[in-house]
């Protein structure tokens, strides 16, 4: 709240000890994508992204998966494992509703063994399926990027942050599908 002088005052749910910073959280600071929508700034200590996967929300729903788990590493490229599930269990959901089944089981139940099976078995249709997402997201960040550097700053002053943002997604979706090509 606010008196009658502009000062604020906020009360603490628990004692903090004179001289400790007060600070707020924006959010999830594995994905910095959120904060960058709602707030208009990137964090320049952000790890990881978000896999880029929304056209895939029902299944990430349905697999109960946190938007936390399907992350790309910044530094490396490397995805996450939940990722590589999400992408598999969609083929399978997609091709063969009983495989799907299976997976959806193993997964739940932690059955690794079997999980790995899947894994093993369609391994080239969930990487080609992965690659195909990587490289659409590539390209979806350059022509937004180009749409926007023909923006006026004077009309539009977060450009500079949203290419800002664009070249952190290509920096680490290129690494990423040097990674996938790696694989086959």
């Amino acid at each position: 709240t606010f008196d009658d002088m502009g000062n604020c005052q906020v009360l603490a749910m628990y004692d903090i000890p004179a001289g400790m910073p007060l600070t707020i959280s924006y959010g999830d600071p594995t994905n910095p994508t959120p904060i960058f929508a709602q707030f208009g700034f990137l964090p320049s200590d952000c790890t990881t992204l978000f896999c880029k996967a929304m056209h895939l929300e029902p299944y990430i729903k349905e697999l109960g998966i946190d938007f936390k788990d399907l992350l790309i590493q910044v530094e490396t490229g490397e995805i996450a494992p939940k990722v590589w599930d999400l992408f598999l269990y969609h083929i399978l959901a997609t091709n063969d509703p009983g495989a799907a089944e299976q997976y959806y089981v193993a997964m739940k139940s932690g059955d690794e063994a079997t999980r790995q099976q899947y894994q093993d078995q369609y391994f080239q249709y969930t990487l080609d399926s992965m690659k195909q997402h990587v490289y659409s997201i590539l390209e979806d960040v350059d022509t937004l990027t180009v749409r926007a550097q023909n923006f006026d700053l004077n009309t539009h002053p977060r450009v500079p942050v949203i290419v800002a943002h664009n070249n952190l997604v290509r920096d680490t979706f290129s690494m990423t599908a040097q990674l996938l090509e790696q694989m086959g």
